[in-house]
């Protein structure tokens, strides 16, 4: 049965539409997951808060415990890649990955930044072939097929692909490369636009949304379905 691991990475804990100052990223990955289980209430769900409880960022005790071979680490530095061993462990464990994020200064917020360093893991999430060095690096994530789900929320407009300031949104893009380092590749993306212009427009925006993310439920449930195998005639 397929996992889901669920991210809110909104430093805004209410839903739009139901809390004053509510998050309309987190209101995307409701609608994603309950969406999902209506469908396959059997599935199972790990949630993540990290707007509201962030992971801890990187130190230098960290990169010093990470990159050193298993075998080699003292006790403090188990300690010290404790948090990151059990995120890592939801990541793989993991068929569908949905990412509530809302776009921040043009980019991620700072806790899911902080995620993605603590899941981006020599030996763990990604291997060094130093016999290859001009592409030493093989992703230990692509073991099975994975989906990554991308939820935003935008305040202005034209930040989508092809739009007048697409060229200004790196959240997406940032993702979707960091996730594919790892292995996983099948990203999908929605996201709702207009926020700080409010009204018709947004409305739109978020009708609209919606209704792509209900789509895409049946899509990447449909793409987890094993394939049966013809029965001899």
């Amino acid at each position: 049965m397929p996992h889901i691991l669920h991210l809110d990475a909104s430093a805004r804990p209410g839903l739009a539409g139901q809390d004053q100052h509510g998050s309309h990223s987190r209101n995307l990955t409701q609608r994603f997951v309950s969406q999902w289980l209506a469908r396959r209430g059997q599935d199972s769900l790990t949630y993540r808060d990290i707007g509201q409880n962030p992971p801890s960022f990187i130190s230098h005790d960290w990169i010093a415990s990470s990159f050193t071979p298993q075998a080699q680490r003292e006790p403090w530095m188990q300690d010290t890649l404790a948090e990151s061993e059990q995120l890592v462990e939801e990541l793989i464990a993991a068929d569908v990955l949905v990412i509530g994020a809302p776009l921040y200064n043009f980019g991620m917020p700072a806790a899911l930044k902080a995620w993605i360093d603590q899941i981006v893991r020599p030996g763990r999430t990604v291997d060094i072939n130093e016999g290859n060095p001009l592409d030493p690096y093989v992703p230990k994530l692509a073991d099975r097929p994975r989906h990554a789900v991308i939820l935003s929320a935008r305040g202005g407009i034209g930040f989508g692909p092809g739009g007048e300031m697409a060229h200004m949104n790196h959240l997406e893009a940032n993702l979707i490369t960091a996730l594919g380092f790892i292995g996983i590749t099948q990203v999908h993306q929605i996201a709702i636009e207009g926020q700080e212009v409010g009204g018709e427009l947004l409305a739109e925006s978020v009708a609209q949304a919606l209704s792509q993310v209900d789509a895409l439920v049946a899509q990447v449930q449909r793409a987890l379905q094993p394939s049966r195998t013809p029965e001899p005639a």
